[in-house]
């Protein structure tokens, strides 16, 4: 899986970046192992500085899903949002078999 960060309004330490794509990369068995998937990880700050925002964009062929989390921080927000994306892409895999 093929793993883009982009973090808006703020520079994302190498801390940051290692934990993202050790949670993001954790995505891969919940899809066909032969499809190939981009997933793009978005991390900005809110309207409030308080508020941290992960949002994840992931491409598997015919599809985009996307998942949006906010938290106070960039680890949680981005942990609730990798657990979301677990359940639709288990959704989308057992839709994917039902044809």
């Amino acid at each position: 899986m093929e793993i883009k960060l982009k973090s808006l309004k703020f520079d994302a330490d190498q801390k940051l970046v290692d934990y993202v794509d050790k949670k993001v990369s954790r995505l891969e068995r919940f899809f066909p192992a032969g499809a190939e998937q981009v997933a793009e990880v978005i991390l900005s700050l809110g309207v409030n500085p308080e508020n941290k925002e992960a949002k994840i964009l992931v491409h598997i062929p015919g599809q985009e899903l996307v998942i949006e989390r906010q938290s106070t921080s960039f680890e949680q927000a981005l942990t609730d949002a990798v657990d979301a994306m677990k359940e639709k892409l288990t959704r989308a895999k057992e839709k994917l078999y039902e044809k």
